[in-house]
């Protein structure tokens, strides 16, 4: 193993758009018809340009970049993006470029191969997410999402394969540890008003309750057609279909020299974990044992334990889902989830604060850019750039936990602050 240290720099994310935003631009929008959402190419180049912006740097001394997306060749017709990154500025012309994917994962493991490329000599690596999902209807666009699942043998689930998937996780995770509707709301409600403190979140005008998000109702209802889930997923427990862009600089030393830059102005990527499981075959319901094989991976890599972490961002595509990675994160016993919520404990002025923009619930999910934009969030309140939604502590120890499919892969990253 390369002993080369490795830096985040910084980076930004754009406005992370949907319906419910209102900035995104629909039917009875006033702007309807007079202006269009960005495209993917737009926001691909709006998350580098703001990138580049937030670190300074001359990005022609960029030596090579890696962006993760999903699913472009379906709504937005394009493919070949390592290409797309690099016709996104000028000085990234000749430059290796490569495309990542992973499902949800994808832009974790753009960061992965960041990671890889200081370690194996480069210097100034820089790392992108996107995705564009708001174009097509909601039930094609489930179809095309249901990619990240066995398309094959579990597409009949639901119109809707992943809310059904894990209405699924919830009914088993309920059962087997007695824990209420109730409990799992809290975290909606967590994610909203999380999501209202920070300007770019695609939730940031919507608000919730504990009321609305503990039981379906008209306000929230429930929307799958698959009897045995139907009551387990309503649609606060859902994360945004988002358009969106993510950005950052990865550095080695010699890159921090190159570029005239402090070590006080970046965080290190200390540890990272891996886990892929098969696509095949179902795991336990009731844990993410995925998640938990990567995590510990991370810890062992950085020289931690769960007691030693300081602020996380999760992969909460359902609100049950967040629970469920605070186990696999050790934070607290299995089916212990609900309570760490109840008591405050990951809220942004608890003990260990989680998902501080709003997650994937409320700040967004577009799904390429989703495992940078966590990244560069604990950036950002490591470095204390957050703004409304600033932790009260400055964290010194970070985790991030970016899932593709069902638990099916996992990319996490554990972060020092070296400032």
């Amino acid at each position: 193993m390369s002993t080369r240290r490795v830096f985040i720099l910084g980076g930004a994310n754009t406005s992370f758009l949907g319906k419910g935003s209102p900035d995104f631009i629909w039917k009875n929008h006033p702007d309807f018809g007079k202006r269009e959402n960005p495209t993917l190419e737009e926001q691909l180049k709006a998350a580098v340009d703001l990138c580049f912006a937030a670190t300074g740097i001359d990005p022609t001394l960029i030596q090579r970049g890696y962006v993760g997306n999903f699913v472009g060749e379906l709504f937005s017709r394009q493919g070949h993006l390592g290409a797309a990154l690099a016709g996104s500025h000028p000085a990234l012309a000749m430059k290796p470029m490569t495309r990542t994917e992973g499902a949800c994962a994808s832009g974790g493991l753009a960061m992965l191969c960041g990671v890889d490329a200081i370690r194996a000599g480069s210097d100034v690596v820089l790392v992108a997410g996107v995705e564009v999902q708001s174009n097509e209807s909601a039930r094609t666009g489930a179809d095309y999402l249901a990619r990240a699942a066995h398309y094959a043998r579990q597409r009949g689930i639901d119109d809707f394969t992943f809310p059904a998937l894990f209405g699924r996780r919830t009914k088993h995770y309920r059962a087997a540890y007695g824990v209420s509707e109730e409990s799992i709301g809290r975290a909606a409600v967590k994610a909203y008003a999380n999501a209202n403190k920070n300007p770019l979140a695609h939730m940031r005008a919507r608000k919730m309750d504990l009321d609305t998000a503990a039981a379906s109702s008209e306000k929230n209802p429930t929307f799958l057609q698959n009897a045995e889930y139907a009551a387990f997923i309503k649609m606060s427990d859902c994360s945004q279909v988002s358009d969106g862009g993510s950005a950052m600089v990865l550095v080695s030393e010699a890159g921090l020299k190159k570029l005239g830059c402090s070590v006080q102005d970046c965080i290190e990527i200390v540890g990272t974990g891996h886990a892929t499981a098969s696509l095949y075959e179902d795991s336990d319901p009731t844990v993410l044992s995925t998640t938990a094989h990567a995590v510990q991976q991370g810890y062992a890599a950085a020289g931690i334990g769960s007691k030693d972490v300081h602020i996380a961002e999760v992969h909460d595509c359902f609100t049950v889902t967040e629970l469920m990675m605070y186990e696999a994160m050790d934070l607290c016993p299995l089916g212990g989830g609900g309570e760490l919520l109840r008591d405050g404990v990951t809220e942004i002025d608890g003990r260990v604060p989680v998902n501080t923009g709003g997650g994937l619930v409320g700040f967004g999910h577009p799904v390429g850019a989703t495992g940078v934009k966590q990244a560069v969030e604990i950036w950002r309140q490591m470095k204390g750039k957050a703004g409304g939604y600033q932790v009260p502590r400055v964290p010194q120890v970070g985790v991030t936990v970016n899932m593709g499919g069902d638990d099916r892969t996992t990319v996490v990253g554990v972060y020092r602050n070296v400032g």
